[in-house]
């Protein structure tokens, strides 16, 4: 009889990064997965519409935080203040750069994974979009502000597993907005 051992969503997670750096996405399957993970097919299907979904995991929490961060700011705050803050906030979940590393070289190997990444950000910068127009700023400011929020983010995020220094996400979120401001006071 198999011993229950905890965390299993976790435990699938790491197996199928592990398989997905050694046969490549596209060559792994759920079974080879599970069976990596000491579970069953169904248990990764109790945690997992896909073998996609896990590389997300962890996606709706993310928006959750960002999102949820600019709806709950103080009314009078500037947008970009309230964005900052949901860039913040959001960053905060993210807790292994190397998890992080690995998890986008299979994504940069897969043109699949890449499209369900775009897709994730689209959606992203949507929501915040939204909250951003029920906060009251008005078009086009509202969907600008939501697109380079993003950017911010990405451009942060790849400097963040691409660097060799141990500065913390959150500090490359501000350096690239406060390269952003000084561009844009300059124009």
């Amino acid at each position: 009889m198999v011993r229950w051992e905890p965390n299993p969503r976790g435990r699938l997670q790491e197996a199928a990064l592990a398989l997905y750096g050694e046969h490549g996405f596209e060559n792994t399957t759920v079974a080879e997965i599970a069976e990596r993970a000491g579970l069953t097919e169904r248990t990764f299907f109790r945690h997992y519409a896909d073998k996609r979904e896990v590389l997300f995991d962890g996606a709706d929490a993310f928006t959750e935080a960002f999102v949820g961060t600019v709806a709950n700011a103080p009314a009078p705050e500037a947008p970009i203040d309230a964005v900052t803050a949901g860039l913040l906030a959001a960053a905060a979940l993210i807790a292994s750069r190397e998890f992080a590393r690995q998890r986008q070289a299979i994504i940069a190997a897969s043109p699949e994974l890449q499209e369900r990444e775009l897709s994730k950000f689209a959606s992203l910068s949507t929501s915040l979009a939204d909250t951003l127009r029920e906060r009251g700023l008005d078009e086009p400011a509202a969907t600008l502000t939501s697109e380079l929020a993003t950017a911010v983010f990405r451009v942060a995020f790849e400097r963040w597993i691409e660097e060799s220094e141990d500065r913390d996400l959150s500090q490359l979120i501000r350096e690239s907005l406060d390269q952003l401001r000084a561009v844009t006071a300059g124009a």
